[in-house]
């Protein structure tokens, strides 16, 4: 007889398992995995999506940082020839192991909270092997990711996705279609990267300095909170108003900004 796996969701890695077969099926039939597609799953849990995309025939590769889940993991599906299981923590996974062609990759995960930010960014990185991601997120995540400019919600994390992807906030998820039930609404996030940067930035890593300088202080004025790096008449030059405040400008302008600093500053090592 085969040994059963019992497993309950652990606070510190922020898991609440995906349950709801609805939800399920519907970011199945959002994914679309084809025979022929190279999948990434990050986080399987106790496998609610990993059954589904492996059915489609796609190759997948999962990783899941807890050790005990690997055994239940295992019970499942470690027989399916397009199975490929890494236990490890996917902020320090190295994507180049995956050997994927450029614009290839697809990634798949149900990312707890307190991940979800930098793992995104992490992934940023390697960008240009992605064909898209698909994540369940804390819905004020996603709604961050997809919000333009003038509102609350627009800031770092929306400028710099959105440089990289196009986002789209597909549909939300209620507590109850996990297990134990989380205290927020979740939602479904696609990120498609772009082929070609709509804005490219003469250097990326002061592009991320812009923004971060800027929405440290997101109420005061650009001419306030740039000042360290750009005098008002620098940021004039750039063809921004010193005084708006950063939520009011969009994406073209942060760069535009940048751009500008280029100028002042030695090219930086990583600029892209």
């Amino acid at each position: 007889m085969t040994e059963q796996y019992q497993h309950k969701a652990r606070k510190r890695f922020g898991q609440n398992f995906l349950h709801d077969a609805g939800v399920i099926d519907r970011i199945l039939r959002s994914i679309s995995a084809k025979s022929e597609d190279r999948l990434l799953e990050i986080g399987p849990g106790q496998g609610a999506l990993t059954a589904g995309l492996l059915s489609s025939g796609a190759q997948l590769d999962v990783v899941e940082l807890d050790k005990d889940l690997i055994p239940i993991l295992n019970q499942q599906f470690a027989g399916k020839s397009n199975f490929n299981l890494h236990q490890g923590d996917a902020l320090k996974f190295d994507f180049n192991t995956l050997k994927a062609a450029p614009n290839s990759l697809r990634v798949v995960g149900n990312l707890p909270y307190n991940i979800s930010t930098p793992l995104i960014f992490h992934l940023l990185n390697n960008a240009g092997i992605i064909r898209d991601m698909h994540f369940m997120l804390q819905k004020e995540v996603v709604e961050r990711l997809a919000a333009g400019p003038g509102g609350g919600d627009w800031g770092r994390l929306s400028i710099m996705v959105q440089y990289h992807c196009r986002v789209e906030h597909l549909f939300n998820v209620g507590p109850g279609a996990f297990n134990p039930p989380p205290k927020v609404d979740s939602a479904i996030v696609r990120l498609v990267p772009h082929a070609v940067l709509p804005h490219p930035a003469k250097d990326h890593k002061l592009l991320e300095r812009v923004v971060r300088e800027a929405f440290n202080q997101r109420r005061k004025t650009l001419r306030n909170t740039l000042k360290q790096l750009l005098s008002n008449a620098e940021i004039e030059a750039a063809g921004v108003d010193g005084s708006l405040r950063p939520e009011q400008l969009d994406l073209a302008a942060f760069v535009r900004l940048a751009d500008q600093l280029a100028i002042q500053v030695p090219a930086s090592p990583a600029a892209d």
